[in-house]
């Protein structure tokens, strides 16, 4: 097991996993600058670690994160979030990273935590979590992805109510929505996390790749454009090492062993 020291954040990486848990609990994981910060160092950290196959991320304490640091609200200038603009957003970073990406909420992913829960490519929710973009309720608008992924999730009728109001909805109501993979109670979350990390990990990392690639391209293209890329992703398949051990092991009836080339 390797470890990174963070303040903001706990970054682990154990058998081939990078583990990143937001880490201001008695904040309810709030994101200051500070913390995206961390965030963004500890993602392009493990998608260039060739080690890391899988990432997955949660938060400490009673919540996933309940959004941006308000507190730093009354001092923001525009000047100050065009520098901002410079940076990457963890919404940006997570689709682009070639690697399966796991949301595990737990509790509270209201604004900015409902952005990073829906960038992840896997969310799974506790019994007790609840799905918000207040941001209406603090004078700014969804800002790190909001307005874009949840009407391509939801439909844009849900969506504007969701984001005009500011109202909250539970982890049962963002299933139905489409917004969470599966719900599970408080106490088997992590034990759910476990067992689909376990599946993946099973997988060729190549393979999860340009499926992750075809799947992001989809919802940012045309149909006839989408499925020109799935043909060129379909054929790059053939000329990995993994694709011809998968394929034998299947008709072997053994287990494969992928190597990720």
């Amino acid at each position: 097991m390797s470890q990174l020291q963070f303040q903001a954040i706990i970054y682990e990486k154990k058998n081939n996993v990078a583990w990143i848990t937001l880490n201001r609990p008695d904040k309810l994981n709030a994101q200051n600058a500070q913390m995206r910060a961390e965030l963004i160092q500890a993602l392009q950290d493990a998608a260039k670690d060739d080690n890391v196959r899988v990432i997955v991320i949660t938060g400490a304490g009673r919540a996933f994160s309940a959004g941006a640091d308000i507190s730093e609200f009354p001092v923001l200038t525009p000047a100050d979030l065009v520098k901002r603009a410079e940076l990457i957003r963890p919404y940006e970073l997570i689709r682009s990273i070639p690697k399966p990406v796991i949301a595990a909420v737990n509790g509270l992913a209201l604004g900015g935590g409902c952005e990073l829960a829906l960038a992840c490519d896997i969310v799974i929710a506790s019994e007790d979590a609840q799905f918000g973009q207040p941001e209406v309720r603090v004078g700014v608008i969804p800002g790190g992805g909001g307005t874009q992924v949840l009407p391509r999730l939801v439909g844009e009728k849900i969506a504007k109510e969701m984001i005009f109001t500011g109202k909250f909805i539970s982890a049962q109501e963002a299933h139905r929505l489409g917004m969470v993979n599966r719900v599970v109670p408080k106490e088997k979350l992590m034990e759910e996390v476990n067992n689909l990390v376990n599946e993946l990990l099973k997988q060729s990392p190549i393979i999860l790749a340009f499926a992750k690639m075809a799947i992001n391209r989809a919802l940012e293209t045309t149909l006839s454009e989408g499925m020109r890329v799935e043909a060129d992703l379909f054929r790059l398949c053939f000329s990995t090492e993994d694709q011809k051990e998968l394929s034998k092991a299947f008709l072997e009836k053994r287990s494969p062993v992928v190597k990720g080339r």
